[in-house]
């Protein structure tokens, strides 16, 4: 998964600035348009207040993980300049994207707010104060694929067969595998497939123990561990997109399965174990703010645009509260550090998850 996604000469994400979209493979939230940068602005100018005014930071670092080819930023740094310009001043934009082809085209896409770039790089910066934003970035990191069988647990791993490529199953690769289920206590049947995402547990300590002080906001595909690792989801969450068409794990035989037919070619993603991910941050000093819906979250931001009424109206709000669609598939994750626990606008409309 980490050599299909991310290898410099062959990487679905390297080889190309921009994979979402109408012409690309998926959609994101991004892809609907600007509104949804607009909703997100109205908490990040919130988040910016409360270090300002409890905590004397004057200047946000703003740290985008994940940030592609920077549409995402760029449309939030135009919101702000029009709405918030004493938070726009105070910007410093941080992008961490590991493609290099998406790191060329950010500069242009940021184009007239540019200004506000303060770096752009393959990690996250040594040490910030702010906020990190991180939109479907942790449902792409690679991931290990077990099964349980009547023997014990068993790892997924690729190999080759008459020239192609293909599966076999053996011991697990690390123990961290099986002691990762042990710590959920979760106990698989028989015959469940699943997928473990250590790299997102290593990921979210590192950025606990970057940021000095602020915010997180993580949005992404997954659910709290009691229900990931469940009948519901006992065939995996392993799946490729391309073409806008999903092939699930149910749709081909295990040994060639359907994410493994055209590598590079085609996105890899896996269901994020929210509760792994919010034990780990907790136990690098972070607070835990708020877990819901992305629906509740852009319902509780609402209120502070301009005019609620007209943005209710625009096509755009529809496809992001569809039910079934983005909205409630996506979940957030709000974390804090050295901040309290202050009510936030996101959290003002539901806190729950579906």
């Amino acid at each position: 998964m980490d050599l299909a996604l991310y290898d410099p000469g062959f990487g679905y994400y390297a080889r190309s600035a921009q994979r979402s979209g109408r012409a690309g493979d998926f959609f994101t939230s991004v892809d609907v348009g600007s509104l949804f940068a607009e909703l997100l602005e109205v908490q990040l100018a919130e988040m910016s207040r409360i270090l300002n005014s409890e905590f004397g930071i004057q200047n946000s670092d703003v740290v985008e993980a994940g940030a592609g080819n920077g549409r995402l930023s760029a449309d939030i740094l135009r919101t702000a300049r029009q709405r918030h310009p004493d938070f726009y001043d105070s910007i410093r934009l941080h992008l961490v994207e590991a493609s290099e082809e998406a790191r060329k085209a950010q500069r242009p896409a940021l184009g007239d707010v540019v200004e506000r770039l303060a770096s752009s790089g393959p990690t996250l910066p040594e040490s910030f104060e702010g906020v990190l934003i991180a939109n479907e970035l942790l449902d792409a990191l690679p991931v290990h694929q077990v099964v349980m069988r009547e023997d014990g647990l068993r790892e997924v791993y690729v190999t080759t067969n008459d020239d192609r490529l293909t599966t076999r199953e053996d011991l697990p690769s690390t123990p961290a595998l099986e002691d990762y289920l042990a710590r959920l206590g979760v106990s698989l049947e028989p015959g469940w497939r699943v997928e473990i995402n250590l790299r997102a547990v290593e990921w979210i300590r590192d950025a606990a123990r970057r940021l000095r002080r602020g915010f997180m906001i993580l949005i992404d595909y997954g659910h709290e561990a009691r229900e990931l690792y469940s009948p519901t989801h006992s065939a995996g969450t392993l799946t490729s997109f391309h073409k806008h068409r999903s092939s699930g794990p149910e749709e081909t035989a295990f040994d060639r399965p359907q994410w493994l037919q055209h590598p590079g070619e085609q996105d890899l993603t896996a269901h994020v174990d929210f509760t792994s991910v919010r034990a780990a941050a907790e136990a690098e000093g972070m607070t835990t703010l708020g877990f819901l819906d992305q629906t509740y979250l852009l319902m509780g931001l609402l209120d502070g645009l301009p005019d609620p009424e007209s943005a209710i109206r625009n096509p755009q709000f529809k496809t992001l509260m569809l039910p079934g669609g983005i909205g409630s598939t996506h979940k957030v994750l709000l974390l804090g550090k050295g901040v309290g626990t202050p009510p936030l606008r996101g959290c003002s409309f539901r806190v729950r998850v579906t």
